[in-house]
């Protein structure tokens, strides 16, 4: 689906208009609600680096980069946005966004063994595989990696989480995603 279709979905989960499971579980439903305020909050102030918005320019050759997602992903929250904004820049890149759970190739790009989203896959003109990214920027899953080692409890865990995407601003996967795309 295209970003816009991604984002009508959202605004229908979260005025019950769509209520296909997991949508209809109150939690999850909760988190929606909070994520569209994220991400509508990254849509407006999000701001991509001059380096990357160069690079992006640059890009000469058709790519297609699918995301790998849902609405209730917290991280994906922080995320999608600057992916969405990055594949703006240039009209060779499509963006197409595909649901973690509903017949998507996440089994296919699982991370550690798990369907961690969100995933950016971007493919080459000849739909060839040249990046993959995520779950979450590098530090982001450092310090994931690390508040589980400590076994700090899951609202402490997102709290933490939500400061560092609030700090960093998008600028970490914003580099990681171009020196991957580029290297």
């Amino acid at each position: 689906m295209t970003f816009q279709e991604y984002l009508k979905l959202f605004e229908n989960i979260v005025s019950g208009k769509f209520t296909e499971p997991p949508y209809n579980e109150a939690d999850i439903l909760d988190y929606s609600k909070m994520n569209i305020t994220r991400m509508n909050r990254w849509l407006k102030t999000g701001q991509i680096l001059p380096s990357v918005k160069s690079a992006l320019k640059d890009f000469k050759q058709p790519q297609l980069w699918e995301l790998i997602t849902e609405p209730w992903c917290g991280d994906a929250a922080h995320i999608v946005p600057f992916i969405y904004l990055m594949s703006e820049i240039n009209s060779h890149i499509k963006l197409n966004i595909q649901l973690r759970d509903e017949g998507s190739e996440m089994d296919q790009y699982l991370f550690n063994g798990a369907k961690a989203i969100p995933r950016l896959i971007v493919r080459n003109k000849y739909k060839e595989d040249i990046f993959i990214w995520g779950p979450r920027p590098v530090a982001a899953q450092h310090l994931y990696e690390q508040l589980k080692n400590e076994n700090i409890g899951l609202d402490d865990l997102k709290i933490q989480l939500q400061q560092w995407y609030n700090q960093n601003k998008g600028t970490m996967l914003q580099e990681e995603i171009i020196a991957g795309i580029i290297h």
